[in-house]
């Protein structure tokens, strides 16, 4: 086997992995087009789906942990953050209200996984039950299946794409599209549903 055909491949799994387990903490990260690009990058090697879809829920996990433990640990940094960004210490707020009210062990892990497909989703999550009274050991659990569903969307998005268009770069752009496109109407149906239960409680 050609060792430069598998090095070359895995600086491309190292980075997407590595974003991935960063954009829970900076989901300015691009951590879905890298693992989309991994995935293109090391269609050759058998198995590469697979495995490259296990690390991605591994990390996704472990970022989500990490963020999680710094948050119920009060670190100053996360304080600092909120301090400085009223929108997000608001999105926060809401999102424990939601799991700390008379939420459903489904209706937990329904918010627990469309968060995912929301930009800064993760980073609102982990925060929100950092600083609440919600159980992190219900929360790691569904994250865990959250972080499976995820990777296998990315992945099987570009996968798919990789094998329906004969070019990479046309499979790359397809591919990142659609995962925008999906994420903004996941975006438009939280907010829809938030504007519902708003009128519901003006009632």
């Amino acid at each position: 086997m050609d060792l430069d055909a598998v090095i070359g491949p895995a600086w491309y799994c190292a980075l997407a992995l590595a974003a991935v387990l960063g954009d829970a903490f900076l989901p300015f990260l691009p951590s879905g087009t890298l693992v989309i690009l991994a995935v293109l990058k090391t269609a050759h090697v058998d198995g590469s789906p697979l495995l490259l879809g296990a690390g991605v829920a591994v990390a996704s996990f472990l970022g989500d942990l990490l963020l999680l433990q710094l948050a119920r640990r009060g670190a100053p940094a996360v304080h600092r953050r909120l301090a400085r960004r009223p929108r997000l210490a608001a999105s926060v707020e809401r999102v424990q209200r939601a799991l700390t009210g008379r939420t459903t062990s489904r209706a937990a892990a329904a918010i627990v996984i469309i968060a995912r497909f929301v930009p800064a989703g993760r980073t609102v999550l982990d925060l929100a039950v950092g600083h609440s009274a919600y159980r992190p050991w219900t929360f790691l659990r569904w994250s865990a299946v959250a972080a499976v569903v995820w990777a296998a969307y990315i992945v099987s998005l570009g996968w798919l794409n990789l094998h329906w268009f004969d070019t990479a770069w046309l499979s790359f752009v397809i591919s990142c599209a659609a995962a925008t496109a999906i994420s903004s109407v996941v975006v438009q149906l939280v907010r829809r549903r938030r504007r519902l239960a708003a009128l519901v409680e003006g009632e």
